[in-house]
């Protein structure tokens, strides 16, 4: 009988020692080193086939036929649809929504679903369907953990789409090992990506992070598949975001917005209406920011609240904004612009629940920031988009076109761009555009 070989691998990084330790000399983290078994590959005598290599001129291009889906938000992360043969990893928080999605698109989607779930019952997963509204008589659910069983299953049910949830919930029998380990979800995550191209067979596997947010298991698994999917927002807001992070058969810069609802997840086609709040009241501190993500205009709530810092040490606390730029912003109006924010507390919220990394927020933020602390109301129907500069200045920004049709679509009024950006070309708008050079310039326009 062959000798089993033993090695300490790294759950969070694959990284394989041989021996023991308590922390991982490639990535850092503690207590992820787990002994697992090696298996030993048998040593092949026969000569493989060599394949002639080709001209990339006389290589054919293959026609690209995407399944659309009854979700047009997951159509456009996607970019298009559903690729046939393509392996799409979906991340997220406990408690997202990324079962909800799944579920919701194999109840809805006229194709024929299997459904794998190795952490719920059939009985709880129903209990959602139900919730959610079942319209596709052809989904089949099994609650199974066994990989050799849901091969099976592929091949007695002939599935279109095929749906795990979880790849860390999936074990092999030809490796010793716990489910959830580096070997295991490497292991699985091949066997379903051969599976997928054999058959031309779609498939969606969720994916669990770590406390980090990055996707537990190897890396190479985000590697292995066509698509990774992050499944972002916060659990206290109805928002959901669901961002592209790689993808092979579109852009990575599309994303989808959903709302979280008691039957399920609710597409949001214009999500500016939502994220901006009907007020009557004339309140300082809050102001309307043109925000891209991926080639999406949103029209964003900024609200900033300053005040004199009772304790020693100012605060400076964001919420879906960049704590370092909030820095670097109250740091240009104290040395370039003459306003007194050192001994001030700062607090910033971007309203919704979203995180946005556009540089274009920052002329709306630093306009919240003026009005409250010079205690002045800035009109609801004023939008502001521009990227500030160390020395002050307003910055031109993409895509501005994009942004001005839709803050018009909104009914707003005036629109604060910098004034080196290219404008539009004259036409009859119902928006003024207004040009500013710096920040002085900004203030003296809205507060004299």
């Amino acid at each position: 009988m062959a000798k089993k070989n033993f090695a300490y691998v790294c759950q969070s990084c694959g990284y394989q020692s041989a021996k023991w330790a308590g922390k991982c000399p490639s990535c850092g983290e503690w207590n992820t080193i787990v002994e697992e078994e090696l298996r030993q590959k048998p040593v092949s005598k026969r000569k493989s086939e060599l394949i002639p290599a080709k001209t990339i001129q006389s290589l054919e291009q293959p026609d690209l036929i995407r399944v659309l889906t009854p979700d047009q938000e997951l159509n456009r992360v996607l970019g298009g649809g559903i690729v046939p043969g393509s392996v799409i990893l979906i991340g997220g928080e406990p408690g997202i929504g990324k079962s909800t999605l799944l579920l919701q698109l194999s109840v809805q989607m006229q194709r024929k679903f299997l459904y794998v779930s190795g952490e719920e019952s059939e009985s709880q997963i129903k209990l959602r369907a139900d919730r959610i509204g079942i319209k596709n008589p052809d989904c089949f659910v099994v609650s199974a953990t066994s990989l050799d069983v849901v091969l099976d299953h592929i091949e007695e049910n002939q599935p279109d789409v095929l749906i795990i949830d979880s790849v860390q919930t999936l074990q092999s029998e030809n490796i010793e090992s716990a489910p959830g380990t580096v070997s295991q979800i490497r292991e699985c995550t091949n066997e379903l990506i051969r599976i997928a191209k054999s058959k031309n067979l779609p498939v969606f596997l969720i994916g669990h992070i770590t406390k980090e947010g990055f996707i537990a298991g190897p890396k190479v698994l985000e590697h292995m598949v066509d698509t990774v999917l992050q499944f972002e927002g916060d659990r206290h807001h109805n928002y959901r975001l669901l961002r592209a992070k790689k993808n092979r058969f579109g852009s990575t810069s599309e994303i989808g917005i959903y709302e979280m609802i008691q039957s399920g997840l609710r597409e949001v086609a214009n999500p500016s209406e939502i994220l901006i709040s009907q007020k009557n009241e004339e309140l300082s501190g809050i102001c309307i920011g043109v925000a891209l993500e991926g080639n999406r205009a949103l029209l964003v709530e900024t609200q900033a609240l300053v005040s004199t810092a009772v304790y020693g040490t100012p605060q400076r606390n964001v919420n879906g904004f960049d704590l370092r730029r909030l820095n670097m912003l109250l740091a240009v109006l104290e040395k370039r612009c003459g306003f007194r924010l050192a001994h001030q507390d700062v607090f910033i919220n971007i309203t919704g629940g979203l995180k946005l990394e556009d540089p274009a927020m920052d002329l709306s933020v630093v306009t919240a920031i003026l009005s409250s602390y010079e205690d002045i109301y800035v009109p609801y129907a004023y939008a502001f988009a521009g990227e500030i500069g160390l020395s002050g200045e307003v910055r031109a920004i993409s895509k501005l076109e994009q942004r001005i049709q839709e803050a018009e679509k909104l009914g707003f009024e005036k629109i604060f761009v910098a004034s080196g950006s290219k404008l539009p070309k004259a036409k009859k708008s119902g928006i003024q555009v207004i040009g500013v050079n710096k920040v002085e310039e900004l203030f003296t326009h809205l507060f004299g």
